[in-house]
């Protein structure tokens, strides 16, 4: 089954960390998981670039219109995720429980089913 881990942190204390313990998450990040993917649990992963970088638009009666503020308070933010394939919750959380950037703030995981077209 497919799971999202949704990861999320706190932007103060990712702000707060030194340069050196930064980099040190992000190698541990990175090493995990490329053993994540190369035990065929992780389909892909990626990080998001910060909220300054985003464009939110929202939909109103057909019109569409844009906004480079972020949609929630800053305080804080989704900074990745992580598509997994897991046997079932249990392992899905066991995946994602050791994921380096969950000391910062915390993981969400989904379960993905599929948007089946109609026919």
């Amino acid at each position: 089954m497919r799971y999202l881990c949704l990861v999320y942190h706190e932007q103060a204390k990712l702000d707060a960390l030194p340069k050196q313990e930064y980099a040190q998450i992000i190698g541990k990040a990175q090493d995990y998981a490329a053993e994540l993917t190369m035990s065929g649990y992780v389909i892909t992963s990626a990080f998001l670039h910060h909220t300054d970088m985003a464009t939110t638009i929202r939909v109103h009666h057909g019109k569409i219109t844009l906004s480079d503020d972020p949609p929630v308070a800053p305080t804080e933010r989704l900074g990745g995720f992580y598509l997994i394939e897991a046997r079932d919750l249990n392992d899905a959380i066991r995946v994602a429980g050791k994921l380096p950037l969950a000391h910062l703030g915390w993981i969400e995981i989904h379960s993905l089913g599929m948007i089946q077209p109609q026919r």
